[in-house]
């Protein structure tokens, strides 16, 4: 296994050069993103390499439960939706761009140097997250030197106030603030000027008629951090839950509507991450 140290960190800020934009030529229409993946239910891949094993390999944030409990079943708080959501979410980039991409995340702790090969990282359930004051320095240094973090899947003031005790002890001083309409994120491929909410499989229930409808604890808000250069660090998913709209891809009940959209963010979140 190869050393991480000062030198990979100084490498860091090279990473969006490194990445050609020109990869991620869109060759489908992300609303053809729907389909059966049966090995995405039992993938077999190393989640845990010693180095990116391709020109995109997604990172997802491992954390302990702010509560100190340890979540019952076989998927802890960070883990939630996987691996279905990469499976999909890695086999539609391939399918909608010509990104050379990793079958599968790698797992890392904030603590972990090799969080500095990876400039995109995803963490999820952020109202059950605990950041340790070394973790928050960490995570600080890796979003202040280039990095690029996308929460998700939280809702309602009580996860609201865990995710921000935290977050604001990586990143003191900064505000929260809704992207507006004009940022580069919202219009760097896909101009995502639809803020439908996106739900979570267990938000959804069949209404009237027969329609499948959804209710979640409150509006959905697209919110996020930005450094003194207006270059968005951490892109925020309030009241949504776009990792099970990748998650339940295949599944008829979901609507493919809200699976089209969450791939249009995704692929945004990944070229805006790898170019800026």
């Amino acid at each position: 296994m190869p050393a991480y140290g000062p030198q990979r960190r100084r490498r860091f800020s090279q990473f969006a050069a490194g990445f050609a934009f020109a990869a991620l030529l869109l060759v489908a229409d992300a609303a053809s993103a729907q389909w059966y993946s049966p090995e995405c239910h039992s993938p077999t891949v190393d989640n845990d390499p010693p180095q990116p094993a391709a020109e995109f390999h997604m990172a997802r944030l491992m954390y302990t439960d702010a509560s100190g409990r340890i979540r019952g079943g076989w998927r802890p708080w960070w883990a939630i939706d996987y691996p279905e959501a990469e499976c999909h979410l890695t086999r539609g980039l391939k399918r909608l761009t010509r990104l050379d991409v990793a079958d599968d995340s790698f797992h890392v702790r904030a603590i972990d140097e090799r969080l500095f090969d990876f400039p995109w990282l995803f963490a999820q359930q952020v109202g059950h997250w605990y950041l340790s004051d070394t973790e928050a320095a960490q995570l600080r240094e890796y979003l202040m030197r280039g990095g690029f973090l996308v929460v998700d899947d939280f809702h309602g003031g009580y996860e609201w106030q865990v995710f921000t005790d935290s977050i604001f002890r990586a990143l003191p001083g900064r505000i929260i603030v809704d992207i507006p309409d004009t940022d580069p994120l919202l219009h760097i491929l896909y101009d995502l000027d639809q803020r439908t909410q996106i739900p979570g499989r267990r938000h959804l229930y069949r209404g009237a008629g027969g329609h499948i409808e959804a209710q979640l604890e409150g509006p959905q808000r697209w919110r996020g951090i930005y450094d003194e250069q207006g270059r968005l660090m951490v892109a925020i998913n309030f009241n949504m839950d776009m990792g099970d709209a990748w998650e339940h891809a295949d599944d008829p009940v979901y609507p493919e509507p809200m699976t089209a959209l969450a791939y249009r963010f995704g692929i945004n979140y990944i070229i805006y991450a790898m170019t800026h």
